[in-house]
């Protein structure tokens, strides 16, 4: 089924949920590197979601209620967010889809009160997000 495709500076949005992590979420932007431009803008391809990055996001969790920081990365795209048949320079344009697997990778541990002050020792969470795209023209397969 077609659905619009991706361009260079559309948006990924985390959702704030990662497991027991509440995430203060802001948008990622999509850098397009694909050869085709639509509007002016290139086409985002195959990994160019590897690229997105949100740092300094804030978290905390029901039993580390002390914030501490990461950074939001896509984790793996859903399989209707990959065109198969509509490509740009030999690899596949990206659609906007369905929901992606977002992590979410501490860098700064939330940590339990004082007295304790024990640190997260969880390395990283999983959750989810999706795409918002500026075109409503253009689709692929």
């Amino acid at each position: 089924m077609a659905d619009f495709i991706l361009v260079d500076s559309d948006q990924a949005i985390f959702l704030p949920n990662f497991g027991p992590a509440v995430v203060v979420v802001r948008p990622g932007d999509l850098k397009g590197s694909g050869p085709a431009t639509f509007t002016g803008k290139r086409i985002c391809v195959d990994g160019d979601e590897k690229r997105v990055e949100v740092p300094g996001c804030v978290y905390m969790t029901p039993v580390y209620s002390i914030p501490g920081t990461g950074t939001l990365k896509i984790a793996s795209l859903a399989g209707n967010q990959k065109a198969t048949k509509t490509n740009t320079g030999g690899k596949a344009v990206l659609l906007k889809g369905g929901t992606f697997v977002a992590k979410f990778e501490v860098q700064n541990p939330a940590k339990i009160p004082p007295p304790v002050g024990t640190p997260d020792a969880t390395p990283q969470y999983s959750g989810s997000g999706m795409f918002i795209t500026t075109n409503g023209k253009l689709s692929g397969t």
